[in-house]
């Protein structure tokens, strides 16, 4: 068959280094790279163009474009997984606690960012804050036209960090600083991150990897060898030991995916709850 050349977009991740590199290669395609800085530049042309063959994305992103029925198919394959706790900022001089939210004026940079919903869906479920007592303050819109936010947008010209600094926010998520004048809404972020996998036992993954459906339906051989190519750079980048901040496979990023949509439900993100299986097809439902 034709060897093809797909158009692709992936993060300068250590994992997926001898991929971009050409260290690891496939015998039926090649890899055109397209850089985008940061690379959630990407999302949007992807989901409303297609502009792309293969491209990292936000899993809430995706759920979004599946939701709206984009022609999108997800590759269980974790580009970015972090434990969120440690993204959520409030300035030194006036310290909230996740609780003290409720009332308050909180930035982030789109209402629909993964980082923010895994953040909210924390703060609502864990520390029993209601999200809609919350004034949110947005500062771009969602990658997927077809959803209506209703946050209010932030002025022309200001920046998320600096409207904290100012006092216009009370505290920011989906944000880091080594600002003096910020610190982090959690007294021990990485204290707090370790009881909640303890507790849930799951890590919270952002990107993952989605192709073009009609790619995996003209051919699907090409889709299953991109999986075990991004598979054996990620065994060959010799990642530390620990929780697996990047599950392969549709069973090890099952339990993931389940809290991120319970999220995105709870959070009006997608008009209805979509199930695991339904994001897979027969070409990827089986890739572990």
């Amino acid at each position: 068959m034709d060897r093809l050349r797909l158009h692709t977009v992936l993060g300068n991740h250590k994992h997926v280094e001898r991929v971009k590199s050409g260290a690891l290669r496939s015998d039926l395609f090649d890899l055109a790279f397209s850089e985008f800085t940061p690379t959630n530049a990407a999302f949007k042309p992807m989901v409303r163009e297609l502009a792309f063959d293969v491209c990292e994305m936000a899993i809430v992103t995706y759920l979004m474009a599946k939701a709206r029925g984009k022609p999108l198919l997800l590759l269980p394959a974790a580009m970015v997984g972090r434990f969120q706790h440690g993204y959520a900022l409030c300035r030194a001089s006036d310290p909230l606690a996740p609780t003290g939210l409720e009332g308050k004026r909180v930035g982030i940079r789109s209402f629909t960012t993964t980082t923010g919903a895994w953040m909210r869906g924390i703060l609502a479920n864990d520390y029993g804050v209601s999200l809609e007592r919350i004034k949110w303050v947005t500062f771009e819109d969602a990658h997927v036209t077809e959803y209506v936010d209703r946050t209010e947008r932030a002025p022309p010209g200001k920046t998320i960090v600096q409207m904290l600094k100012d006092g216009e926010l009370d505290a920011v998520l989906g944000e880091t600083s080594s600002d003096p004048m910020l610190q982090s809404l959690f007294a021990d972020p990485a204290a707090e991150a370790a009881r909640w996998y303890q507790r849930h036992g799951v890590v919270p993954v952002n990107h993952l990897v989605v192709v073009k459906e009609a790619l995996a339906a003209s051919r699907p051989d090409v889709v299953r060898e991109l999986y075990d190519l991004l598979k054996r750079g990620k065994a060959d980048a010799g990642l530390p030991a620990g929780p697996d901040l990047l599950p392969f496979g549709v069973e090890a990023n099952r339990k993931p995916l389940e809290f991120v949509i319970d999220y995105c439900v709870q959070q009006d993100l997608i008009p209805r709850r979509i199930s695991v299986d339904e994001l897979f097809d027969d070409t990827t439902r089986d890739l572990n």
